[in-house]
């Protein structure tokens, strides 16, 4: 059985941890309303946008743009990686990782090369250790405040590079907020830009499409609302994962402080079993040379 001294040392060294954690529980709060805030009003936005680009493009075809149009054979993929800077924060990044993970396996066992650009240090340090080739870095931004000129510089360089031949295809992985218990890591293509699924024609259910009237024509809108869809997807990948990221490390610190009340009760229990040992011995200490006395 441990000493009196080295349980009430562990006990000390919990109770600060116990301080941290909680403190961690209440910044991830506190930032997590205003990201939480910023997602939300961006939502709205991103969803009207696909909307009526979808139905530009269906009027327009493939045709319309060489962002729409598929390539013959696809032999290089570009795969934008968000993930947080910062851990403590569960299995946030590491669910990410593992669905870039699987992605890149499944299309490398097709005969598909890849080309990394990350959002984040988890991200870009994983990338580094599996000896992957990164074209750009960009740190300090999922979990911070952020504009919208980031999307816009990370779109532009992914466009540049698709139209010129760099690569065939661009994906992006990031976490979608669903609620503050469930992020789920989520894949999405952004370039070319993918059609209307069949499914969603077909669906009775679906909610009814309107018909945009539009001037000038869809071929010309299209021309400038193709590029910002990119950054609109990217943006907003990047609002949902920093909210996924505050929640995950606010659940994250949560267990952790629950965690130490529970160390801390079972060795304030064992102090207090060590203690009365103590006192035993003591007593039977001084009951054997009473009796010795006597004897």
């Amino acid at each position: 059985m441990p000493t009196l001294k080295e349980v009430q040392t562990k006990i000390g060294s919990i109770k600060k941890t116990k301080q941290i954690t909680k403190a961690m529980n209440m910044v991830a709060a506190s930032r997590l309303r205003g990201a939480r805030n910023a997602m939300e009003g961006f939502r709205p936005f991103a969803g009207k946008f696909a909307e009526v680009l979808g139905s530009l493009a269906e009027k327009a075809g493939e045709d319309a743009s060489p962002l729409l149009t598929p390539r013959d054979e696809v032999k290089k993929i570009h795969l934008v990686l968000c993930t947080s800077d910062r851990g403590l924060c569960g299995g946030f990044n590491m669910n990410l990782i593992e669905k870039a993970r699987k992605f890149m396996e499944q299309k490398k066992g097709e005969g598909k090369e890849f080309i990394v650009t990350n959002f984040g240090k988890k991200g870009r340090d994983w990338s580094r250790k599996e000896g992957l080739q990164i074209k750009n870095e960009y740190l300090g931004v999922v979990g911070s405040d952020f504009g919208f000129n980031v999307a816009t510089n990370a779109g532009r360089s992914l466009i540049d590079g698709f139209l010129a031949g760099d690569w065939d295809e661009v994906y992006v992985v990031w976490s979608n907020f669903l609620s503050m218990g469930k992020q789920v890591s989520t894949l999405q293509q952004i370039l070319p830009i993918p059609p209307i699924e069949e499914e969603q024609k077909k669906d009775i259910n679906a909610p009814f499409r309107a018909e945009h009237i539009c001037e000038p024509s869809p071929d010309e809108l299209l021309g400038e609302m193709l590029p910002r869809n990119v950054y609109i997807q990217i943006h907003s990948g990047l609002l949902e994962t920093s909210t996924s990221e505050h929640a995950a490390r606010m659940m994250a610190m949560d267990n952790a402080t629950k965690a130490c009340n529970d160390m801390v009760n079972e060795l304030t229990l064992l102090y207090n079993k060590a203690r009365q040992a103590a006192i035993t011995a003591d007593l039977m200490d001084i009951v054997g040379g009473a009796e010795a006395l006597k004897g």
